[in-house]
């Protein structure tokens, strides 16, 4: 998303910004990265940090199985009714960039059936460095890596790690154990983000997820505005 960046804050509000009543809709946050970056861990720990401040729902998507909204459920991070799933059956980014009528109307059902909604996020199933979301469908999108999957994979760069609102660097705490090197890809992450904000967070350490959370709020503030 957002391959026009001015890199000046918050991303605008989209022109459907309201729902057909004249209610504001909720600000809708993708989710997208490679498989095992911690994306549905990341999901979870953002709804224990803002389920007591605002009204959030969750739409998971994987490919044949509902193995995240499971996952969501089993730790009782929001009620049952405030996580959908969406069974793409093809690749991840297919139904979150190219046909996003599922998503949508997934998005849209939550908003009917337990709104009004401050929040809704959409975690994207496992996906490349070119998983990026319609503008359609979010309004901004996190991009989660992890570390241990290589400390070259900001200098690859790719429209994910590039252009996404936010980027997270997941698992911080692995790596004196792969051998990853955090201060060169903070430099490789700022060489292809420009001003673009990054996040380095292990959800094992006391701070957690606090740093994402607090973008999402910030978000949530100019949305509101």
């Amino acid at each position: 998303m957002h391959l026009d960046h001015s890199h000046d804050g918050p991303a605008p509000v989209s022109a459907d910004a309201h729902r057909p009543d004249g209610r504001r809709r909720a600000l809708r946050v993708g989710l997208g990265g490679p498989v095992g970056s911690g994306k549905t861990a990341t999901v979870a720990a953002l709804c224990r940090a803002l389920r007591d401040q605002l009204s959030i729902a969750v739409v998971t998507n994987d490919i044949y199985t509902r193995e995240d909204a499971a996952f969501l459920l089993r730790n009782a991070v929001l009620p049952p009714e405030r996580i959908q799933a969406v069974e793409t059956g093809a690749c991840p980014h297919t139904a979150i960039r190219d046909d996003i009528s599922a998503n949508l109307e997934a998005v849209e059902d939550l908003e009917d059936t337990v709104g009004p909604l401050d929040l809704i996020l959409v975690e994207s199933g496992g996906d490349n460095l070119t998983a990026t979301f319609s503008k359609g469908l979010v309004d901004a999108q996190i991009f989660v890596i992890d570390v241990a999957g290589g400390d070259d994979i900001p200098r690859k760069g790719g429209p994910g790690v590039t252009t996404a609102d936010l980027l997270v660097v997941n698992k911080t705490d692995l790596a004196p154990y792969v051998g990853s090197d955090l201060a060169r890809m903070a430099g490789d992450a700022k060489e292809q983000r420009g001003e673009l904000p990054v996040v380095f967070q292990s959800l094992r350490s006391d701070e957690g997820v606090a740093r994402v959370a607090g973008w999402v709020r910030e978000q949530l503030a100019a949305w509101a505005a």
